[in-house]
């Protein structure tokens, strides 16, 4: 039986790493790829197959793609996790920091899916997974660049899951609320990229008080709880098309249910409060 093989993008920390180890363990061939070949040497060392891999340059997706179709004939599951958190008002964010957020979060995703879905169907099956966040299926005050990436990955992703179903094909969504890594980190830099204007210093205020986007507070999950989602959707028979990682992910997407106008008077509420 011929091993399985995933594609996992953004392997440099957090998430990506931690399904790039989770899927050595069962066995997988893992092709962990990152911008910078130095960030994932340790991956190397571990079991998997490295590559360099920006996901904004066509020509770094074709040249991978096409290796791992010589070296193993296959790609069984594509996983679809770089990607980073622009932050700040709506009106402080220049244009070009939303184009560089969705390059990154939205047509990154599209140039891998468009590379992959040729041989996929060919071979009638595989699976592509792409990680979302609980942040693309309720926006709040400040996210929404970053919200509006991850929504906009959800509405591809449920567009995509009915038009490859009839080869074989599943799209799966995993859905992470706060989880520990350095995506707060990279968060406050690009807030600080932000052109800062005095009619938000409220908000300001509050991010840099609190970090409240990812970091160690409270419900957050480890990286590897969320790889082990990814794995299990890699290895179902039919998985389910969304799976929200840890009880605040849980939580938070019953937003969605909740009138406009109450939820407008919650976020004024915590913003009174904090």
């Amino acid at each position: 039986m011929q091993p399985k093989t995933v594609l996992i993008t953004g392997c440099s920390s957090g998430i990506g790493r931690a399904t790039a180890l989770a899927f050595v363990d069962e066995g997988w061939t893992v092709y962990a790829t990152a911008r910078d070949p130095a960030d994932i040497e340790t991956l190397a060392e571990a079991g998997c197959k490295t590559d360099q891999l920006d996901v904004t340059n066509q020509a770094d997706v074709d040249r991978v793609v096409d290796r791992i179709l010589d070296e193993q004939g296959a790609i069984s599951c594509l996983v679809n996790n770089a990607g980073y958190g622009q932050f700040g008002p709506i009106e402080d964010i220049p244009i070009e920091q939303v184009e560089k957020q969705y390059a990154v979060n939205v047509y990154g995703p599209h140039r891998l899916i468009r590379a992959v879905l040729p041989h996929m169907r060919r071979e009638e099956r595989g699976t592509i997974i792409n990680i979302s966040s609980v942040a693309g299926r309720v926006a709040f005050p400040g996210g929404g660049v970053y919200c509006g990436s991850k929504f906009a990955l959800e509405a591809m992703s449920d567009a995509l899951r009915t038009e490859v179903e009839p080869f074989g094909i599943d799209v799966v969504l995993i859905e992470p609320g706060p989880v520990s890594t350095n995506f707060s980190k990279r968060a406050n830099t690009e807030v600080d990229g932000a052109d800062r204007s005095a009619a938000y210093e409220e908000f300001y205020d509050i991010f840099d008080d609190t970090e409240a986007i990812g970091g160690d507070g409270p419900g957050s999950v480890s990286p590897q709880r969320v790889a082990e989602d990814v794995l299990n959707a890699a290895s179902a028979t039919k998985p389910v098309a969304r799976v929200p990682v840890g009880t605040v992910a849980r939580a938070s997407v019953l937003a969605r249910f909740v009138p406009d106008m109450l939820r407008d008077q919650l976020w004024s509420t915590v913003r009174r409060f904090t």
